[in-house]
């Protein structure tokens, strides 16, 4: 069995004092896995990968990245110990090129890497942003700049990547390619947390899944158990029983 490579445990947390979002929530990832975790709206869950990245205050409970303790660590330490993440609005920034943001994406890991090597080696995993290379971030489709706010948060070279909600206000078809990167990026060697709404699709490409409900993980399984359970499917995926 692959070892722990994200671990929360009891994790109490909240943005403003006395008003816990998360009221006891623990996950575990290994090295290597797809996770999504799902819920409805107000569930917590941007809430727990922003907990996890160091942008909301943890009251309690621990935080394990690779054995190590972090939660309390500051937002912009996490990339150095291998942590990445990707919010769901304001990832990129607009007014610089495709390549000029993953330039920004390499200076904030402070390891000496070969910075023209790390952007080819992206627009070989991304070949749309090479062929807009030069052209203002701001200016490309939804799914072009999610794949720009992905390719610049790698690199960084993470352990381990946390995506919010990437497919939102995408097309299915766009949805189908950002998710198909995704699955890429697992096999550069990278463990991935997504929280989704679009759980069918996010399923789809995931070992194993969390469902959470009022700040507590309610269900946890496989992937595809979960795209098969009639019930997870009424209440979480949209999935009417009785209906194909």
């Amino acid at each position: 069995m692959n070892a722990s490579a994200l671990a929360v445990q009891d994790l109490v947390a909240g943005y403003v004092p006395e008003v816990n979002i998360l009221r006891g929530v623990g996950l575990e990832i290994r090295s290597g896995e797809i996770v999504t975790v799902l819920g409805p709206n107000g569930a917590g869950k941007s809430t727990l990968i922003k907990a996890i990245a160091g942008l909301v205050t943890v009251r309690s409970g621990s935080i394990r990245l690779f054995g190590e303790e972090i939660s309390g660590v500051a937002a912009h330490e996490m990339v150095q110990r291998g942590l990445a993440y990707v919010p769901q609005t304001d990832n990129i920034f607009a007014r610089l090129s495709v390549e000029e943001n993953l330039e920004m994406g390499a200076y904030s890991h402070g390891r000496g890497i070969t910075l023209r090597d790390e952007v080819e080696r992206m627009f070989v995993l991304f070949p749309r942003l090479g062929e807009r290379r030069r052209q203002a971030s701001g200016t490309l489709s939804g799914g072009e700049r999610q794949m720009v706010a992905v390719a610049r948060a790698l690199m960084a070279k993470p352990r381990v990547l946390m995506l919010d909600e990437p497919s939102a206000g995408l097309s299915p078809k766009l949805v189908g390619i950002l998710f198909g990167k995704v699955r890429e990026v697992r096999e550069l060697g990278v463990t991935i947390l997504l929280v989704e709404q679009n759980a069918k699709a996010a399923l789809a490409i995931s070992d194993r899944a969390y469902v959470l409900a009022e700040g507590r993980e309610r269900i946890t399984g496989s992937a595809r158990d979960m795209l098969a359970s009639p019930e997870i499917g009424e209440l979480y995926l949209g999935v009417r029983r009785g209906l194909s």
